[in-house]
């Protein structure tokens, strides 16, 4: 859909991506490996990022967004379209990851390298913009790294980020602002700590 000016708005481009995400989750449900190969290409970096912020290991992140499309691939005859495709295989991420956490009984702060290695996965991002963007965000807190590489890297809406994290919607949008705010400064040249 385009807006009155002809250009496509941020919202259409959402819509849009949800809208290709469940024709091919649909498709990978009657066994398409074709489509299930073309989510995975789309959806493994949101996927990753999202395991990673919550099991602070990048091996162990690694495993559960494996297993992730293992359970998307078995579980996909029996998706049907309801609200976001991006967050229904999302939540089983996050499900596998809390089960992986229980199992372990184990709570640590995720390192540096393994934040900074999120970006690193996007093959669109150049080495120079992704230096740039590791020292940027590794000025961040935990939760405004968090929450900023769910929302670019998965495009979900700060809602589906709310639930996924189990915070207030209002912690999420706030804490974005901030940690946007502090990248901006960084990008300028500012110190920002």
């Amino acid at each position: 859909m385009l807006a009155a000016s002809g250009v496509q708005t941020t919202e259409d481009k959402e819509n849009a991506r949800s809208r290709e995400l469940e024709q091919l989750l649909l498709q990978a449900g009657k066994g398409s490996r074709d489509a299930f190969g073309q989510l995975y290409t789309r959806t493994r970096g949101a996927v990753y990022a999202l395991t990673l912020s919550l099991l602070h290991n990048a091996q162990e992140a690694q495993d559960t967004a494996q297993d992730t499309f293992v359970k998307v691939w078995e579980s996909a005859p029996g998706y049907r379209p309801q609200g976001s495709p991006m967050a229904w295989l999302l939540t089983i991420a996050r499900n596998l990851a809390r089960s992986r956490l229980r199992q372990s009984g184990r709570l640590v702060g995720l390192d540096e390298e393994d934040w900074n290695a999120i970006p690193a996965a996007d093959p669109d991002v150049t080495p120079e913009d992704r230096q740039v963007l590791q020292e940027a965000l590794a000025r961040l807190g935990e939760e405004e790294r968090q929450i900023i590489l769910l929302h670019a890297v998965s495009g979900l809406k700060h809602r589906e980020i709310a639930d996924l994290l189990e915070l207030p919607v209002s912690t999420v949008l706030s804490k974005y602002h901030r940690g946007l705010k502090k990248l901006k400064s960084l990008m300028k040249g500012e110190d920002h700590t």
